[in-house]
């Protein structure tokens, strides 16, 4: 059985590694040791494959300048699935990378149908979450699809001389003219930061889902075509595997009772880890004996991504549960309280970075 691969898609995919033989995507096992400092993505193998990830690490060995690009596509409120891409950011930062981030609120129109009041209002919100996460607003680009410079739209327009429809059929099934253009719009975002007038960064790197690789095979492919003509390089990249929406689905803003968000109240959130699908067995005596699964458990997601660092302790959590020590109430519960205090403080921040009016000031907002 294949995968199939839809950046525009909402199911989350049950087996990562057909995605090694299926589309060349290579394991993060043989990059790890590369890793200038770890981070608990990479040996939990939450992020689980690359494509070049290694060259982009030796040229920053190197003192090579280099740049990520990543995006967010402004059709919703920000839940924990895109804060797993801000903090890979805020690690990459880290490591000496520039960072720049788009708001891809053209394809949020087009392609989403959401009103260009919702995607402009859903781009400040990314941004300023973002901030509050922590990316250093000194060393940090944003910018929104429809308000960037003419250089960058030109190339997309040249982009598709260079395409064929078969082509992008075979990446993406079949396409209507939005997701043409948001395809082709997409490798300008990851290509115009090599170019003089944006930097001159020949060595990019993009995190992204799984689900985004349709874009990257795209994007590497127009690099090649265009390299004597523009100088473009094959860009990197390296794939996180979903959270999954607490139904087990991958987590969406187009499914919001199953998706955290990062503004909700506590009280909500409470509510949403308590409904939230586990690995438990039927009874509680059948949890005492034979243990539940947390390979299957939404809950022991949220501890695995975000409320453990210590592999230790996440280790603890995991025979709890195999060893019928913990039932699902007692560990919700604890999932709760820990995730609210994440939330409360990112909140008071974020509150803080919207207030300082830091975001208007960064970045240039289009007009509804």
């Amino acid at each position: 059985m294949t995968v199939k691969l839809d950046p525009w898609g909402h199911f989350a995919i049950e087996k990562y590694e057909k995605l090694f033989t299926q589309f060349g995507i290579e394991p993060i096992d043989k990059v790890l040791d590369k890793l200038p400092s770890p981070h608990h993505f990479f040996h939990r193998r939450i992020v689980f494959g690359h494509r070049d990830f290694d060259k982009w690490l030796e040229a920053l060995r190197r003192g090579e300048r280099v740049a990520v690009l990543t995006g967010f596509m402004p059709s919703g409120h920000t839940h924990l699935g895109h804060l797993m891409v801000i903090e890979e950011l805020r690690y990459l930062q880290s490591l000496g990378a520039h960072i720049k981030v788009v708001v891809a609120d053209a394809e949020a129109y087009a392609v989403r149908r959401r009103s260009r009041r919702e995607v402009i209002e859903y781009g400040r919100e990314y941004i300023t979450h973002a901030l509050a996460w922590g990316l250093d607003p000194d060393k940090t680009e944003f910018y929104f699809q429809t308000a960037n410079t003419p250089t960058y739209y030109r190339l997309i327009q040249m982009f598709s001389r260079k395409v064929t429809m078969a082509e992008m059929e075979a990446i993406y099934g079949r396409l209507e003219p939005a997701k043409i253009m948001a395809a082709l719009t997409q490798a300008a975002d990851i290509l115009h930061l090599q170019l003089d007038e944006y930097g001159g960064y020949k060595y990019i790197l993009v995190p992204v889902g799984a689900d985004q690789d349709p874009h990257i095979r795209l994007t590497r492919d127009i690099a090649d075509r265009f390299e004597n003509e523009l100088g473009l390089k094959r860009p990197s990249s390296f794939y996180h595997k979903f959270i999954r929406g607490l139904d087990g689905n991958k987590m969406s803003s187009s499914h919001p009772e199953y998706a955290i968000f990062l503004l909700d109240p506590p009280k909500t959130i409470r509510k949403k880890v308590f409904m939230a699908l586990t690995g438990g067995r039927a009874t509680a005596e059948e949890q005492r004996k034979y243990g539940g699964e947390p390979e299957k458990c939404t809950v022991y997601e949220l501890y695995m991504y975000f409320l453990y660092r210590s592999d230790e302790l996440l280790r603890r959590v995991y025979e709890e549960c195999t060893g019928g020590v913990i039932l699902c109430g007692a560990c919700k519960r604890r999932a709760a309280k820990l995730l609210l205090e994440i939330i409360e403080e990112h909140q008071k921040k974020y509150r803080e970075i919207a207030e300082s009016g830091i975001v208007e000031k960064m970045v240039r907002i289009p007009d509804f």
